[in-house]
């Protein structure tokens, strides 16, 4: 018998709700308010109470931290 798990995946979800958001990221949901009220982050509001962000906007606003590789420090002589 065929296995059909791969044609029955979901798709990874465009919008995702700030509960969601906040455990993907691991920040509070708070937070991602702060950024909404800012501007910082968009957001969607469906309905009175419903609010959807973007992965694609998370993923701008979340971005890593490069860090550069230092080069030997200097002892101190004493």
């Amino acid at each position: 018998m065929a296995s059909y798990a791969a044609e029955w995946s979901q798709p990874t979800p465009e919008w995702v709700s700030l509960q969601q958001a906040a455990l993907i990221y691991g920040i509070s949901v708070d937070t991602l308010r702060r950024r909404i009220a800012t501007g910082v982050l968009p957001a969607s509001r469906i309905g009175a109470r419903i609010i959807r962000v973007r992965i694609e906007d998370l993923d701008r606003v979340c971005r890593p931290i490069t860090v550069e590789q230092r080069t030997a420090r200097r002892r101190r002589p004493w």
